[in-house]
């Protein structure tokens, strides 16, 4: 990850995926494999992974005043937000648990 500004256009995007036009992975750059006892290559982390289930468990754990206040709390966090990044978030916390998303939506007075 770099933190150097070369990037004018989206200084404050400097990872990806992100919502800027900020850089984006460019394959030509791929490490060749590399022979071991068999074919090492690059490993898709994301491939059967479930990115909602230990988030989801520690919410159902929560009670209703604890849920309130992270409602809250997010809520808060999210002034001065582009409403598309807020969408995209949302989505996410929907993922999560349907109660989680309608939660921070209602606390966002959406």
């Amino acid at each position: 990850m770099r933190f150097f500004d070369n990037f004018k256009e989206n200084p404050d995007a400097y990872y990806e995926p992100n919502s800027f036009g900020g850089p984006k992975e460019n394959s030509k750059y791929v490490e060749p494999s590399l022979k071991i006892s068999g074919d090492a290559d690059r490993y898709d982390h994301r491939e059967g992974n479930d990115d909602y289930g230990q988030p989801r468990a520690l919410f159902n754990l929560f009670n209703d005043e604890q849920k309130t206040r992270l409602f809250s709390n997010i809520a808060a966090s999210m002034t001065g937000v582009p409403e598309h990044i807020i969408k995209k978030q949302l989505e996410h916390f929907d993922n999560v648990h349907p109660a989680y998303g309608e939660g921070v939506k209602k606390a966002l007075g959406m």
